[in-house]
């Protein structure tokens, strides 16, 4: 556990020669729209999660690491109000809002999840955390290269880039565990009720290590992987926002309804209890005590039982992984991998939150020789991550972009060039100065 957390800020960093390349273009995007330079930039890396989706939120830990892949901001003071552009501006239109104040108002006006909004959220938490009479206006100019919809965290990403954009523009000296749980209070603006494994993550991860990281309180510990593992990250080009659908929230509910309904059975105090997470501290009993009392209980509610099943059983993998992570075993690629494939299972029978692309993808690469491989993210689309090997990843790669551009075929196929690429932990969220 990094006992430092809980003081260490966000390093303000000297960019390397390619950093310094993407900034010189945002700065020049900056410059024709606000006709001065930004005083400073912000990087929050996006993240792919190996093990242990749809549990952070119900209270049990994750594995996830950062990925090169991220969003910048260029940000400079203005004389009030909310001032955005982005880069690629036949995507993205521009926002401007007169008062930073009053910005927060278009979350509630419409509800499509407009890029914009994403950052809004940011604006408004640091807004619940900074002195008002503090902050008079912003311009930014965001570039972002995770891929949006994916599973890869684009949009939490662009969160905690306004709330690092706000508290360092305004003077508000926080730690980055203060900042990870302030973005992750922010981005429920937005209407998704998730938990705060994105932000932790784009805050705390250190390069060369994924992280366990654990919730009430939010610690982390650094896991090594295998010397010899690489991880690959497949896009199924089926997109999904979970903010433009019901379904994540659905999922949050279902997980909450099942957590009561056991805790008004098994409990005195039944009605303090949220999250699956508490129900099982409350209970006193181990991860698989508590899936066979939820076996019992949950007799009428078939429903209710699989997505509590899934979050038991992927809170075990979740402390499995760690494990042999630690291990010295010959079979440890072996046993990750099956982890991620009982994973896939899981997520897309127990908890349906997969898509036929996904589990189509999942399919070809374990046919393409992969140890294991799974959906990641909140799925119902997205990103899949699979394992392989250092002296097998070329290849595998290989195969696996041509067997998607035969699927996928015509126009789509172009697309697929991009969508596959091999990742290894990077570091989490930096600030950069702008150079004389």
């Amino acid at each position: 556990m990094n006992k430092c957390e809980d003081m260490e800020a966000v390093e303000i960093l000297k960019p390397d020669d390619i950093l310094s390349n993407r900034l010189d273009k945002l700065t020049k995007h900056f410059v024709s729209r606000f006709n001065n330079k930004p005083q400073f930039f912000t990087r929050v890396p996006g993240r792919v999660n190996l093990i242990g989706d749809h549990v952070d939120y119900c209270g049990f830990p994750v594995c996830p690491m950062a990925i090169e892949q991220d969003v910048l901001l260029a940000v400079g003071k203005a004389d009030s109000g909310l001032h955005l552009t982005n880069l690629e501006t036949e995507k993205y239109s521009d926002y401007d809002c007169d008062s930073l104040i009053n910005c927060g108002e278009v979350l509630t006006k419409s509800k499509e999840p407009h890029w914009y909004k994403y950052f809004i959220c940011g604006v408004v938490g640091a807004l619940e955390e900074i002195t008002e009479d503090k902050c008079q206006g912003i311009n930014v100019a965001v570039w972002g290269n995770i891929p949006p919809a994916s599973g890869l965290s684009s949009s939490s990403a662009v969160v905690s880039s306004a709330v690092l954009a706000m508290t360092h523009a305004f003077g508000y000296t926080m730690s980055k565990k203060d900042l990870a749980l302030l973005s992750a209070r922010a981005e429920r603006h937005i209407g998704t009720e998730g938990g705060a494994m994105d932000q932790a993550i784009a805050f705390l991860a250190k390069p060369g290590a994924a992280k366990l990281i654990e919730f009430n309180p939010l610690r982390t510990t650094d896991v090594k992987l295998p010397v010899d593992a690489v991880f690959v990250i497949a896009n199924s080009l089926a997109e999904c926002n979970k903010a433009a659908t019901s379904e994540f929230n659905t999922r949050v509910r279902e997980c909450k309804s099942a957590a009561q309904i056991i805790a008004k059975e098994k409990l005195e105090k039944w009605d303090a209890v949220k999250t699956i997470g508490e129900l099982q501290k409350e209970l006193g009993t181990s991860l698989p005590e508590t899936l066979e009392i939820a076996k019992k209980v949950l007799l009428e509610y078939p429903t209710l039982y699989k997505r509590i099943k899934h979050v038991l059983s992927e809170a075990e993998r979740v402390l499995e992984f760690k494990s042999i992570c630690q291990s010295s075993d010959d079979d440890q690629l072996t046993r990750l991998g099956k982890l991620m494939n009982e994973s896939h299972e899981s997520l897309r029978d127990l908890y349906q939150c997969s898509h036929k692309s996904v589990d189509l993808l999942v399919e070809m690469a374990l046919e393409c020789g992969a140890l294991g491989a799974r959906i990641t993210g909140a799925g119902w689309g997205g990103c899949v991550v699979a394992l392989t090997t250092k002296d097998k990843v070329e290849s595998f790669v290989n195969d696996l972009k041509q067997r998607q551009r035969t699927f996928n075929g015509g126009v789509r196929a172009n697309s697929v060039e991009n969508a596959i690429f091999i990742t290894e932990p990077r570091a989490g969220a930096a600030i950069y100065e702008t150079r004389l």
